[in-house]
């Protein structure tokens, strides 16, 4: 509380915007799959391609978001993927045909992909700002921030379940009217001009930002965290099913993974400002993650099932999701200081870009070290040694505020 209340209007604006904005889309997403192959009758590889198209328009355009962000502002990216996910919501809600459902997909895709990294790279500035101020580490905002997201995506999935009695459609208009309220809000209190915000018109940023060896380096690292986390999604089940013999204990996973991250991840990023910095957060963070894999790898050989068979999952569900409080809030907090002038909202969309990239090329390799008939350790011990090798990729220099370096903040 004291830190939300040390926050600027415009933060508090940014933070809750980040809760709604994940609640009105996990009310709609997680429940999308189970629709299109249900009501609709799709095909398994039709709905993957829906599936993968959507996060494609999201996570791949989001450097075309950060540049719009950079050229036009925050206010007009925020507005307008704001009423692009309303319509894309509503188009969802009444699609019934592969082309429809395609078009819908990538609209909502497409409205992620401005909206989030205008949130995200204006969080990250004016954190810096609030932490030139003298009101603690930058890290402190930009973890509250990402507290609000993940208490956003554990209250989505349950309005969606709730709405989901009635039909799929009505779900979906109830993620669009949320989207209206946020929309409504932004277009009354976010402002037109943010004071030290100043649009670029200079070309060549990707260039520039393909010649920044420290920040490429970032992104990989962050990269092998995604492609780490995303384990939960392709190795756990996985684990899940062999141990209990159905996926029923995923949800109670999933659900352990959210409430530790509401509820810890201010305190964790308080102890890691005062004892590590950015650098060192972040390095601690993907030990943490590899040695959730680990803790599986030793008890594979064992082979246990049942009650006991969870405990190894639980374990690597618990480390993950330490691991996930220090390196998010570090990351989003270095790259302010490894952009150029004018550049952050570019950076911040690359950032995403770049890392889903390498997590689209992991997970197929992921995918296919499980079906190899490897000794069941083998897989385990594989994903562990990913994130101790992105230690290594971590850059030494322009390390920002909360760490040894100097802090530069670009305008």
């Amino acid at each position: 509380m004291r830190t939300w209340k040390a926050l600027t209007p415009l933060l508090k604006l940014l933070v809750l915007t980040q809760l709604a904005f994940n609640v009105g889309f996990y009310a709609v997403l997680p429940f999308l799959a189970a629709h299109l192959g249900t009501a609709i009758g799709m095909a398994g590889w039709v709905v993957g391609l829906v599936l993968g198209l959507r996060t494609f328009s999201q996570q791949g355009l989001f450097v075309v978001g950060g540049w719009f962000v950079d050229r036009y502002g925050v206010r007009p990216a925020v507005l307008t993927g704001c009423a692009l996910r309303v319509v894309g919501f509503a188009w969802l809600g009444y699609a019934d045909e592969t082309w429809t459902v395609i078009g819908a997909v990538l609209l909502v895709g497409l409205a992620a992909a401005l909206f989030s990294p205008a949130v995200e790279s204006e969080v990250a500035r004016q954190a810096v700002l609030w932490e030139e101020d003298g009101h603690g580490p930058r890290t402190r905002v930009l973890a509250l921030f990402s507290a609000s997201g993940q208490a956003g995506a554990f209250m989505g999935p349950l309005l969606g379940a709730l709405l989901l009695t009635v039909d799929f459609r009505t779900t979906c208009l109830a993620g669009a009217t949320v989207f209206v309220l946020v929309l409504a809000g932004h277009a009354r209190l976010m402002p037109h001009r943010i004071p030290g915000r100043v649009a670029t018109r200079a070309r060549g940023g990707v260039r520039v930002l393909l010649r920044n060896r420290p920040f490429l380096s970032l992104c990989c690292a962050y990269g092998a965290y995604l492609l780490a986390y995303n384990q939960l999604y392709l190795a756990l089940p996985q684990e899940v099913q062999r141990a209990t013999g159905s996926q029923a204990a995923l949800s109670w996973l999933f659900a352990l993974a959210s409430l530790l991250a509401v509820c810890g991840q201010l305190p964790v990023t308080r102890w890691a400002g005062d004892r590590l910095g950015l650098r060192r957060s972040i390095a601690v963070g993907l030990l943490l993650v590899a040695a959730g894999f680990a803790v599986v790898a030793a008890a594979r050989p064992a082979a246990w099932t049942g009650a006991a068979g969870l405990l190894p999952a639980t374990g690597y569900v618990l480390l993950l999701t330490l691991g996930q409080m220090l390196i998010v809030p570090a990351t989003r907090a270095w790259v302010p200081d490894l952009t150029e002038d004018g550049r952050l909202g570019l950076y911040t969309g690359a950032l995403s870009s770049v890392s889903g990239l390498i997590v689209l090329i992991g997970s197929s390799a992921g995918g296919c070290l499980l079906d190899l008939g490897l000794p069941p350790a083998v897989p385990w011990l594989v994903l562990a040694a990913l994130p101790v090798l992105a230690v290594a990729l971590l850059p030494h220099r322009a390390e920002g505020a909360g760490c040894e370096g100097d802090t530069a903040l670009p305008r």
